[in-house]
């Protein structure tokens, strides 16, 4: 016979199926007084504008654009100004004969190189630097989407986790209501009531871990925003989740290859190290530089008169610099230069099979992510039938409520890994991108569509 707390504890059970469809899909409904909710690509701005490591690429690429113009200086010509003034006193062991007498004036020097190999190949190595500091800063702000997407879905992950548990910790304190009264009546014994409160103990202790890990996500999007986060947009509850195109691994592994800003900029610095072995070879030659002055010296005598003077002088030569001996120098840097060559090559390859794996595993996860998503749709499907299969079950007295709860967590847990899935699926196409080197804000405003509004 079915008592009353049966009869309660079914109505408990309904209403948790009823919620199981909609207790993770969405936050339940906030007073009009609630703040407004952020979206990714509101987060993604807050974090381009307050993200330390982004400014300090950015700042990076600023200083290393100066480069190409401070070695350019070495081409140019060079001028300076100088004024000198100087105090004369002689004196003589023939009497009567000691004079003092100053002079002093300003002069102009200037110099034009008109061959120095070492200061061309230096320029070439500046420009190549900046192209390598704009292939780094270009990754900075592609590792700030990565960054700021998973951290994005970190946080509604850890919210998913913990609707999940908050209702089954009310499921079960249902239980455990029921237990201790049918142990008051004498319908169930006291090993129910304690199976119900230690199975209640553990869900209150798995909420704290929840909680926990909550706040630690929400610290770490607050960190590369630089501010509280406050509530976020989840995601729609059935989002259109499109497959890689194209749908070949190997085609994304070649464009990674080439395009990655990773192997752009171990190409750049490959280059660079190929220019400074002749760099270090053209240590062997002469320099050659146009070099001119003039300058004017007003003097109160000499040596030879008391009577003041001004004299102006120009002078216009060539100078011709020949390195003869350096002590081993020059043959040192050629050697370092080549070991360096060497290792930038290295550098590169390791490159180019790094981004190889990085767009493999991505395209991986996007692949079978999606996989996984779609089996978990089916899933819930599963899951809310053998709910309500169970819940008939109770009624007809060949169920018991343990088993409407547990067909109720079921449904719970699957309806949270359904989510986390989406959201592994969506940072590994956003990682994908990435690894060709194509990621950009475009991608951000594409997953920001597909939030709930």
């Amino acid at each position: 016979m079915r008592t009353p707390y049966n009869t309660l504890a079914l109505a408990v059970a309904a209403a948790l199926a009823a919620a199981a469809g909609s207790a993770l899909a969405q936050a339940p409904a906030a007073p009009s007084a609630a703040p407004a909710r952020n979206d990714l690509l509101t987060v993604y701005r807050l974090a381009l504008a307050n993200d330390p490591v982004f400014a300090s690429a950015r700042f990076t690429r600023q200083a290393a654009a100066e480069r190409e113009p401070q070695a350019r200086a070495a081409l140019l010509p060079n001028v300076g100004a100088s004024l000198g003034y100087n105090a004369t006193s002689f004196d003589s062991k023939t009497p009567d004969f000691s004079r003092s007498f100053n002079s002093w004036g300003p002069s102009i020097q200037a110099s034009l190189p008109l061959f120095r190999p070492q200061a061309w190949n230096a320029f070439d190595q500046a420009k190549l630097q900046v192209q390598t500091a704009d292939a780094q800063f270009a990754q900075a702000q592609q590792d700030l989407v990565l960054r700021v997407a998973q951290a994005y879905f970190d946080v509604l992950s850890a919210q998913d986790d913990l609707t999940a548990i908050e209702a089954s910790k009310k499921a079960v304190s249902e239980q455990l209501a029921q237990a201790r009264r049918e142990f008051e009546v004498g319908t169930k014994t006291i090993v129910d009531t304690h199976e119900a409160q230690a199975r209640f103990d553990q869900i209150v202790a798995q909420e704290q871990v929840v909680r926990g890990t909550l706040i630690v996500r929400q610290n770490a999007l607050r960190s590369i925003i630089g501010r509280d986060p406050g509530p976020l947009l989840p995601l729609a509850e059935k989002p259109a989740l499109a497959p890689p195109q194209p749908a070949d691994v190997e085609t994304w592994a070649r464009q990674a290859e080439d395009g990655s800003f990773g192997v752009q900029a171990a190409r750049f610095n490959a280059e660079i190290a190929r220019i400074g072995t002749t760099l270090a070879r053209n240590g062997h030659l002469p320099t050659v530089d146009l070099t001119a002055s003039i300058g004017q010296n007003r003097s109160s005598g000499s040596v030879n008169t008391t009577q003041s003077n001004t004299t102006t002088t120009g002078v216009v030569g060539v100078q011709l610099n020949v390195p003869i001996y350096s002590g081993g120098l020059t043959q040192s840097r050629v050697r370092e230069a080549l070991a360096i060559e060497e290792r930038s090559a290295q550098d590169l390859e390791s490159a180019r099979r790094t981004a190889n794996q990085n767009a493999k595993q991505a395209f991986t996860g996007v692949d079978f992510g999606l996989a996984q998503v779609r089996a978990l749709e089916s899933a819930e499907v599963s899951a809310r039938s053998q709910l309500e299969s169970t819940r008939l079950g109770y009624q007809v007295g060949v169920r018991i409520n343990l088993d409407v709860l547990n067909a109720t967590t079921q449904l719970f847990s699957t309806q949270r890994d359904l989510k986390k899935a989406r959201y592994d699926f969506l940072v590994n196409g956003l990682r994908l991108e990435s690894a060709v080197g194509s990621l950009d804000e475009r991608d951000v405003q594409a997953i920001n569509a597909l939030l709930a509004r």
